[in-house]
């Protein structure tokens, strides 16, 4: 029988937290018909979900091995046991936690095993110990690195959603393909799209003729649009919502067109509305050569955007890349020159944000011993 591997996360955040981790991969190390190839280091970690818990070590093991994933589960849940574990309420402190990750690159879903686990994706202590095993081990489901998995997000950890607004906002230049990409994703995840207000504002076009004294009116007018498109109350039961723009773009686009004087104005008005906005659940970041973009907004022939010189767009991407540099509101799956009319592009991309955005986002129900007992009887 061939060997396969198994990725497994080891946590503990009570008692002495290292020799529980080294005393589960030593036993890991002891299972019948496995090997233990490699283990990272363990790093100290924030609780996800409870910051009053006291810190985690988490680390990460390579297992070798010619069990099923079922079994090589079975025997992680005896670990634990032997550890003696506690069995509280989910994301609860523990002496030992061990999930398996990865299996080969199997898909498996049962009431009992998910794998690959339903949250790595969303974990950087995870996909971190995972890259110094093996940075291009690839994520069966949503067909990428490790590495480029764990790029986007920027070193944090986030929990899944759960009764809240799944937003997906599409970030990017003018003329990245922000509303076309918005448009297509909608019709593929079948969910509502929210777009700016560029053709309602009545100052927009006079500004870009240069008109600077209607700067602040323009900045005004889609700040208080966006605050009425990006409430609450977009939330439709469990289908997520698509915006062609990041609300946070505002900063971008304020600094560029205000006089000190005018910014600082509306930088009161912007700290008096901006916590009423949602935070995207997803962002998808559009980059690509300001040149470029600038060849298709002459392309669009947008009467209002033929003045629209290539510093101002230079600037608007420098503006754009130390935003996302700093992102830690969710997670970012940046795209480099993009078709957003390749249907096949697009479809792919649809099901990588379902992965994110859309249930089931829980992990099964974890089984006993009593479980593996019955299964021998059925």
């Amino acid at each position: 029988m061939s060997r396969k591997t198994a990725y497994i996360g080891l946590g503990s955040n009570l008692g002495d937290r290292g020799r529980f981790i080294e005393d589960a991969l030593q036993m890991l190390g002891q299972t019948p018909d496995a090997e233990l190839a490699n283990s990272s280091e363990a790093i100290e970690t924030t609780p996800l979900a409870d910051i009053n818990q006291p810190k985690y070590l988490n680390a990460v093991a390579e297992l070798k091995t010619e069990l099923s994933a079922e079994n090589v589960h079975r025997r992680l849940i005896e670990i634990e046991n032997s550890l003696e574990r506690g069995r509280g309420r989910r994301w609860s402190s523990r002496n030992i936690d061990l999930d398996l990750l990865l299996f080969d690159n199997e898909i498996i879903n049962t009431d009992t095993l998910i794998v690959p686990h339903p949250q790595m994706h969303l974990r950087s202590f995870v996909l971190s110990g995972l890259c110094r095993l093996n940075r291009k081990l690839v994520h069966p489901i949503l067909n990428e690195t490790v590495e480029v998995i764990a790029g986007r997000l920027n070193g944090c950890d986030f929990a899944p959603l759960i009764d809240k607004p799944r937003l997906i906002s599409i970030a990017g230049n003018i003329g990245a393909g922000k509303t076309t990409l918005t448009k297509k994703l909608a019709e593929a995840l079948s969910c509502r799209a929210i777009l700016e207000a560029y053709d309602t504002n009545p100052y927009l076009p006079k500004v870009y003729a240069g008109n600077k004294e209607l700067a602040l009116s323009s900045q005004l007018y889609f700040l208080t649009s966006r605050v009425e498109q990006l409430n609450p109350s977009i939330r439709e039961k469990n289908n997520p919502v698509v915006s062609d723009y990041v609300f946070q773009k505002e900063q971008i686009y304020a600094k560029l067109t205000l006089s000190k004087e005018q910014f600082t104005l509306y930088q009161k008005v912007y700290s008096q509305v901006a916590p009423g906005v949602i935070n995207p659940a997803l962002v998808i970041y559009l980059t690509g050569p300001p040149k470029v973009c600038l060849e298709r907004i002459h392309k669009r022939n947008r009467a209002y955007e033929q003045k629209i010189e290539i510093s101002f767009l230079e600037a608007i991407d420098a503006g754009y890349k130390e935003l996302v540099a700093g992102w830690r509101l969710s997670p970012v799956i940046t795209l480099n020159d993009f078709d957003c009319f390749d249907d096949k592009a697009v479809s792919g991309l649809a099901e990588q944000v379902k992965y994110y955005v859309m249930p089931p986002f829980t992990s099964p129900v974890r089984p006993t011993e009593e479980h593996y007992e019955s299964r021998k009887n059925d």
